[in-house]
């Protein structure tokens, strides 16, 4: 079975030589936007292979092998773009912020169950469920391990954060 994985969303066409301009917020967006790599657009993953790539301002522009004309992309005007998650090569002791849902928050003692999480300013809050909810920041002072093996992320004074 395929593992995608949501990698952002085609939002608009850009000039007339069959760019799309790409809106994301994805961890690894360096392994994702670069030649020669393979993504998969909408509903039916159409498989495409990247043949440029820049960035402007907030977006990523780029082009696709094959298409040389506006009006050959205009199908993939408003399409998420997804990746397969093997075609990351993530080492072991990287993760996706998705794969974090589900874990542990562990200060001395289980404080909480990860429920999602948000990206503000370049940060990444993950959101918890514990007496109540509350957000522990996931790069800080706080956060010690993310233990991929036992799904627990164990933090120093985390219990600090429940308002």
């Amino acid at each position: 079975m395929n593992n995608y994985v949501w990698v952002g969303k085609i939002v608009n066409s850009f000039g007339i030589k069959g760019e799309v301009k790409i809106l994301s917020d994805f961890e690894y967006k360096d392994r994702v936007f670069k030649k020669d790599a393979v993504i998969y657009i909408g509903i039916n993953k159409d498989k495409e292979v990247i043949n440029t790539h820049r960035v402007h301002k907030n977006f990523h522009l780029v082009t696709f092998n094959g298409y040389s004309n506006i009006n050959e992309i205009l199908k993939y005007k408003g399409c998420n773009i997804y990746v397969l998650k093997d075609d990351l090569r993530l080492q072991s002791n990287e993760y996706l912020y998705r794969d974090l849902i589900g874990y542990k928050v562990v200060d001395k003692e289980i404080i909480g169950i990860i429920l999602d999480y948000e990206l503000t300013n370049g940060n990444v809050l993950l959101k918890v469920k514990g007496e109540k909810i509350f957000y522990i920041p996931l790069y800080s002072d706080y956060v010690v391990e993310v233990d991929q093996v036992n799904k627990n992320i164990v933090t120093n004074n985390g219990r600090n954060l429940i308002i």
